[in-house]
């Protein structure tokens, strides 16, 4: 377990199926992921089941953010690991707006960021950010991430197409 100041990070638990089930099945928050229908509650529980599998082969490792008190709060995900490139995305979510402007989100990326650089050994950590998500701007620009790029009309979401930016963080930038 990962834990900080104000939260904790951990593993997904089979008590985690309803959770995961409201957040997967918003379509408020369809238009941050590629999500365009609905999961059942048996997918879900399947992917619990196979979420043991190691980082290493899985590619990704999602992790359940909660607060000090246990409460979960939302989730971060390292997704499309490279270890030859040394390179993964992350992504994280904050399920309620109550839950939000407290920290959670600053620290969570912080914990997950000295895990990918001192345990798995990454060089670099890249967010995919759509231009209108100003909070996640501004939070990965806070945690060091720079904007390295724009791809133009890179999601339809809405009947238009949305610009998206490409946030990156070295590890040489890092102050170690």
């Amino acid at each position: 377990m990962l834990e900080g100041t104000k939260i904790k990070l951990r593993a997904l638990e089979p008590e985690d199926l309803d959770f995961l089930y409201q957040i997967e099945n918003d379509t408020n928050l369809w238009e941050y992921s590629t999500t365009q229908a609905p999961y059942s509650k048996f997918v879900l529980k399947q992917y619990l089941e196979n979420s043991l599998r190691d980082v290493y082969e899985a590619k990704q490792l999602r992790l359940v953010i909660t607060n000090l008190d246990n409460k979960t709060v939302g989730m971060i995900d390292l997704f499309d690991f490279d270890p030859k490139n040394k390179r993964v995305g992350v992504g994280i979510l904050i399920a309620t707006t109550e839950n939000r402007q407290k920290g959670y989100a600053k620290e969570a990326l912080e914990l997950l960021t000295k895990y990918a650089f001192n345990t798995l050994d990454v060089h670099q950590i890249y967010a995919n950010i759509g231009q209108d998500n100003t909070k996640s701007i501004a939070l990965f620009e806070k945690a060091g991430f720079k904007q390295i790029g724009l791809k133009k009309d890179w999601n339809f979401y809405n009947g238009k197409f949305q610009d998206e930016f490409l946030y990156q963080l070295v590890n040489y930038l890092v102050k170690k």
